[in-house]
């Protein structure tokens, strides 16, 4: 049992050391971390602004909407746009290559 288990890590490792993991990492890091950095900027304006700028946040821009009711609702917008963007991309960009590594681990035929 000690031995199965140390060949199924050996495996793994492998695969963690291999180019094509590195890339596969590499590509997702590339886009998600932007992608999250982005989304918190945006995210701490709009508490910043709902802290500290009253004035702004409580324009009405019509009937009982206002500034701040736009941007919390374009928080939500963005959440779901993040994420359909994200799938779109993991579809095209990663997905193929995790599969195509996926079969290289299992010893299946692609």
């Amino acid at each position: 049992m000690s031995d199965m288990r140390d060949r199924e890590l050996t495996t793994y490792r492998d695969v963690q050391l291999s180019p094509d993991f590195s890339e596969l990492r590499r590509r997702f890091r590339r886009f998600v971390f932007p992608m999250t950095a982005l989304f918190l900027v945006w995210y701490f304006v709009y508490v910043l602004l709902a802290d500290y700028a009253h004035g702004f946040m409580s324009h009405k821009v019509g009937g009982n909407i206002t500034v701040a009711l736009l941007f919390g609702l374009g928080q939500f917008v963005t959440t779901f746009a993040i994420t359909m963007i994200y799938v779109r991309w993991a579809d095209r960009r990663i997905d193929p290559d995790a599969e195509k590594l996926r079969h290289q681990i299992e010893g299946e035929p692609q």
